[in-house]
């Protein structure tokens, strides 16, 4: 009887035991898995965030692109022109690519009284870095030009007239910058108009070497 009572308190002692070992273990599986759900969700919001990056990248990018494009596009639509002579308001002009002499004429305020516009091809399609020249009615008369007869965009169509030119014209000359151009100008009013070209040396700065250079692109 005893034996069976000792028999019994170890079957349910080992029961017991096997109890607790088989509930520690469910319970250890189950914060595993909820551990392993733990990262795996980790894993998919940083991945979910590293695809928003890229595509956020990848759209700069394009945008970024399509920026430079549409830059180049933009520059290749237009020109620069320099519109001197008898125009109202001589200077650099932006225009389109396509666009005419008379619309660099009209750019530049249109041509004054004393203009002589028949002698610019007004027809003619401009290109970039062109030097458009509207010569005035002396200066055609000067050089017998006839209707047309100017080349637009070209810096030796017309000889520029020292007693007559502006800054703007004098500095289109070979070796004459801004401060040159001044001295001209200063010149010309206290000593009036030139007799000759050669006197163009007599002003500081103007010696034979950079006369040599303007000497063919000059009139009085």
């Amino acid at each position: 009887m005893r034996d069976k009572q000792i028999k019994w308190k170890i079957f349910r002692i080992f029961g017991k035991t096997l109890i607790l070992t088989v509930f520690f273990f469910l319970v250890g599986c189950n914060d595993r898995c909820e551990e392993k759900n733990d990262l795996e969700e980790i894993a998919l919001s940083d991945n979910a965030q590293s695809g928003e990056e890229q595509a956020d990248e990848k759209t700069d990018n394009e945008s970024s692109g399509n920026g430079s494009k549409k830059k180049e596009e933009s520059d290749e639509a237009v020109v620069f022109v320099y519109v001197c002579g008898a125009v109202k308001s001589p200077g650099v002009y932006e225009l389109e690519a396509d666009a005419r002499v008379f619309e660099a004429i009209r750019a530049a305020g249109g041509v004054t009284e004393d203009a002589a516009p028949d002698a610019v091809n007004q027809a003619q399609i401009v290109m970039d870095g062109d030097q458009i020249y509207v010569p005035d009615a002396g200066e055609v008369q000067t050089l017998g030009l006839g209707v047309g007869e100017t080349a637009a965009g070209s810096t030796e169509s017309v000889k520029v007239n020292i007693n007559t030119a502006t800054k703007e014209e004098l500095m289109t000359l070979t070796g004459i910058g801004e401060a040159k151009a001044e001295s001209i100008l200063k010149y010309r009013e206290e000593h009036g108009r030139f007799e000759n070209i050669e006197e163009l040396m007599q002003i500081e700065g103007i010696k034979e070497g950079v006369f040599s250079k303007i000497e063919d692109d000059i009139i009085i």
